[in-house]
């Protein structure tokens, strides 16, 4: 396969155009000229548009095995080959949860069935995510886990955490940790601010979240473990992860678009597609979060993507599920809002959905080199249209972002260099 005049960032971050030859499923040949074309590959034409490395998203929700109705792994991996992702790596809150090497297995079978893009499962912490007794990291390491969270909800103990550290840095393998203080957020549905005190509701605090981060950081610095801390949303833990790093402890972390696009005070009323979690907070800790991922604190951008049916979002605000779909409006909606107006450039936005996920996570993807697998993404940076729910291949419809006016959408995806999603589809 050849794809013809497409427009690629180079190491200084300016677009060049270039000639991208796929053999075997790996980029064999990135040419400034074709002077003689192989009338035997299949031609391309990318007419200028963007080719990047396939996004990688290192924390969504597949819900399958146990929510089905939610998602499958199938769907979750159509609706991510859709937004250009050609890696995601999928959480264990499933029922029964991640937390044995056949739930492991069963994941991985089912996205080999599906043939989509690379899934890459986490395992849990603790057994049915409990937080009473640790899974067998070393089982579920051979199983092909990447990594041990008990996402969805908060570690409580230090000294499980700590057992949990010790055990996966011996096996070189990282803790990915939802911080969160349960003391704190029961009943509790939007972050602790001006909605709350309008709306009459219980609220989450900024100190639920960083009093684990905070504790998890000096845990890691005595266990010598890769710790990752999820979806930050605070000021606070944005603060203690730059600390942690400028001391050399091991520690990287990640953010939504949600997190750096909205404040609680674009929230519109009690419409439950606005409630995630961590919930949306204040204008500053949304700037913080910006400011971290510019400066490199925070490592990567993940979409936490979190289907869930309309009948349940139709709960409303007290009672719904926390969490909104991701995958289909990521790429978009920040560089609409961030590299389109030149507050970012380019390159910063794909090097943190691409080659610093891979960094992080060790992985041999993310990168538009001669000899990497050909995971490539083709994006119309001018082509403008609205979010539209109803045409989002997820099962998931729950997003704030409906009827937003993006530009910076995928045109075609390949994983191993086969088309995945192709916007003719």
């Amino acid at each position: 396969m050849i794809i013809r005049n497409a427009s690629v960032l180079n190491q200084e971050g300016e677009l060049e155009t270039r000639h991208i030859v796929v053999q075997d499923g790996i980029i064999s040949a990135i040419e400034s000229n074709l002077d003689v074309l192989d009338e035997s590959a299949e031609i391309i034409e990318a007419e200028g548009k963007l080719l990047i490395p396939g996004l990688i998203d290192m924390h969504v929700h597949l819900r399958e095995p146990g929510f089905e109705h939610k998602e499958t792994v199938e769907t979750g991996a159509r609706s991510a080959a859709k937004g250009g992702f050609t890696t995601i790596a999928c959480m264990p809150n499933t029922r029964p949860v991640t937390d044995s090497p056949e739930i492991v297995q069963f994941v991985k079978d089912k996205a080999r069935e599906a043939g989509l893009v690379k899934v890459l499962p986490y395992a849990a912490i603790t057994k049915n995510e409990l937080g009473r007794e640790l899974t067998d990291f070393a089982a579920l390491k051979e199983a092909g886990a990447i990594g041990f969270t008990d996402d969805g909800v908060g570690v409580q103990t230090a000294q499980m955490m700590k057992d949990a550290m010790k055990l996966a840095a011996g096996l070189d393998m990282p803790v990915i940790a939802h911080c969160e203080d349960d003391s704190l957020v029961e009943g509790c549905a939007v972050n602790e601010g001006k909605f709350a005190t309008a709306h009459g509701l219980k609220g989450i605090p900024n100190e639920s979240e960083a009093i684990h981060v905070g504790r998890d950081i000096l845990l890691a610095e005595a266990t010598g473990v890769h710790y990752h801390v999820c979806h930050v949303s605070t000021e606070q833990s944005v603060r203690l992860i730059r600390q942690a790093k400028q001391i050399g402890i091991k520690v990287t972390a990640e953010v939504c678009p949600h997190h750096l696009l909205l404040s609680e005070e674009d929230i519109p009323g009690m419409d439950a597609n606005w409630k995630m979690n961590p919930p949306l907070r204040s204008r500053r800790d949304v700037e913080a979060c910006i400011e971290g991922l510019l400066d490199g604190t925070l490592d990567i951008i993940v979409t936490d993507h979190a289907p869930h049916s309309e009948e349940e979002k139709a709960k409303g605000m007290q009672l719904a599920p926390f969490g909104i779909v991701g995958f289909e409006t990521a790429f978009p909606l920040l560089y609409t809002a961030f590299v389109a107006t030149g507050k970012w450039d380019l390159s910063l936005l794909v090097q943190r959905m691409t080659a610093d996920p891979a960094r992080v996570f060790r992985l041999n993807t993310g990168h538009l080199t001669v000899g990497a697998p050909a995971d490539l993404t083709l994006i119309d940076l001018k082509e403008e249209q609205e979010v539209d729910p109803a045409s989002f291949a997820s099962k998931g419809r729950n997003t704030p972002f409906a009827g937003w006016k993006l530009k910076g959408w995928p045109v075609m995806t390949w994983v191993d260099g086969t088309a995945v999603w192709t916007k003719a589809n």
